[in-house]
């Protein structure tokens, strides 16, 4: 059965051209998901189709409205709701990986300054960023879930070995990748890849895996690790 995404957005038009594409557009066409764009403004209660108003206790900005955004929600039943806001804590991948294992998936793009908090209260079981930082709305970031979960959907990658080789995987980022050809303007693959030993070759990509989150990502790695402890 395929994994079903629900989008609830003031902008609709934004998903179209990459959700035909690339990993997520041949999932979709082989069966494996099914997105659905909702445009929070049809479940407007005026003709000026609102969804936004001025924050009780003032303040700069608007904040998207309850009732709105309430009845576009609840006629999705049985399904994980998740609102896209930089309030709420990174997307990582063993997030992904959990939500590649549902049935159901609804994605709430946040807009403007915020989302009246009844809606996160009361409608919302779990909130995610893309980090640390600002944009104009969640419609980034539920692009960003999209492909992330589509790719991890049994079928959806021409090697089903691919995914459980990249970064973040056993806690480490990817090693170095190269490919033809073998010497480019004198700078050469390293040679153990072209060795055909596949022991070694191993033993170097570890080696290559841990070195890297060191230099880049020491928050990753355990006590020890991250000074250059064992297996480094």
């Amino acid at each position: 059965m395929a994994l079903r995404i629900d989008i609830l957005t003031l902008f609709p038009e934004m998903f179209g051209p990459v959700l035909a594409s690339s990993i997520v557009g041949r999932a979709a066409t082989a069966g494996l998901v099914e997105v659905h764009l909702t445009n929070i403004r049809d479940f407007a209660r005026d003709k000026y189709r609102k969804v936004d108003d001025a924050p009780f206790g003032g303040g700069p900005g608007m904040v998207m409205m309850v009732e709105p955004l309430v009845a576009a929600l609840e006629p999705l039943e049985g399904t994980h709701r998740v609102l896209l806001t930089p309030a709420g804590p990174p997307l990582t991948q063993a997030t992904l990986d959990r939500w590649a294992g549902l049935a159901a998936l609804t994605l709430v793009c946040g807009r403007y300054e915020g989302v009246d908090e009844r809606v996160a209260q009361h409608f919302i079981e779990e909130e995610a960023s893309l980090g640390d930082f600002v944009l104009a709305g969640g419609e980034a970031a539920a692009l960003a879930v999209v492909e992330g979960v589509a790719r991890l959907l049994p079928g959806a990658l021409g090697n089903p070995e691919s995914a459980g080789l990249e970064s973040f995987r056993d806690g480490l980022l990817e090693e170095p990748l190269y490919t033809r050809p073998a010497d480019f303007r004198g700078w050469r693959v390293p040679e153990v890849l072209l060795s055909g030993d596949h022991a070694r070759v191993a033993a170097w990509r570890r080696e290559q895996r841990l070195r890297r989150t060191r230099e880049r990502r020491p928050d990753l790695l355990p006590p020890g690790f991250a000074e250059g402890g064992p297996g480094v």
